[in-house]
């Protein structure tokens, strides 16, 4: 399992104990459910990877993958009771190496490292549950804008010489769960979502025939997010 997968369901668990423990339950934070605007903001991890298609055999790109991170606000505006859409602009950051199997020699023609920055706006649907005591399970989907600070689309150099290019502007469409747990002071929301991109994301080298490119069909961004956000 995901290590992200196994954080959230170990957050989930011990935040759940307390609430067993108690023969009755008081409702925390009861006004959040009824405002028909509310804020609040996120932190959290997340990991990127690529799913790609080839148009050629014997072609293969391994993707090594890191933990990242991701910070934002929320802005949610209520539409009934068990239903809110969410905008949720924000940063995330990641760092992957492609290794090109296809590709003979040393590292500074077989692996490219891509650091990436990026701004990310996600529109997003929630649907909620009652209520369960201080807790909401819900799921959300919807979907999102990056901008890619690091996609060098417009650096006259490519693979080359060594710089692997990606568009700048991208959509992708998101589906996750979580749960609101209701809190004294605040709401916790853990949630845990998939990302994956709608648009092909590779920019082709100057020659046609480059053996970093032109395997290629298609090169989207797939990744998974947990987000720890505060209302």
């Amino acid at each position: 399992m995901n290590k992200i997968s196994v954080l959230f369901f170990g957050i989930i668990f011990t935040l759940s104990l307390p609430s067993k423990a108690q023969k009755e339950v008081i409702e925390y934070g009861s006004d959040l459910d009824y405002k028909q605007i509310h804020f609040g903001y996120y932190l959290g991890l997340n990991t990127k990877g690529f799913n790609i298609t080839y148009t050629q055999p014997n072609t293969f790109v391994e993707v090594s993958k890191n933990i990242g991170f991701n910070i934002g606000i929320i802005s949610g505006w209520r539409i009934n009771k068990n239903v809110s859409l969410r905008l949720e602009p924000g940063l995330s950051s990641n760092t992957k190496s492609l290794a090109f199997t296809n590709i003979r020699g040393g590292e500074n023609d077989s692996i490219r490292k891509i650091s990436g920055t990026y701004l990310h706006i996600p529109l997003l649907l929630k649907l909620n549950t009652n209520r369960l005591g201080n807790m909401r399970p819900y799921v959300l989907g919807g979907f999102s804008y990056d901008y890619n600070f690091s996609s060098n689309e417009n650096n006259p150099e490519d693979n080359f010489g060594g710089e692997f290019r990606m568009t700048t502007h991208n959509f992708s469409y998101e589906i996750g769960f979580g749960v609101d747990l209701y809190m004294f002071w605040f709401t916790f929301s853990p949630s845990i979502r998939g990302i994956f991109a709608i648009n092909n994301e590779i920019v082709r080298d100057n020659n046609l025939n480059s053996p970093w490119t032109e395997p290629i069909d298609r090169f989207g961004t797939q990744g998974l997010f947990l987000n720890l956000s505060f209302h």
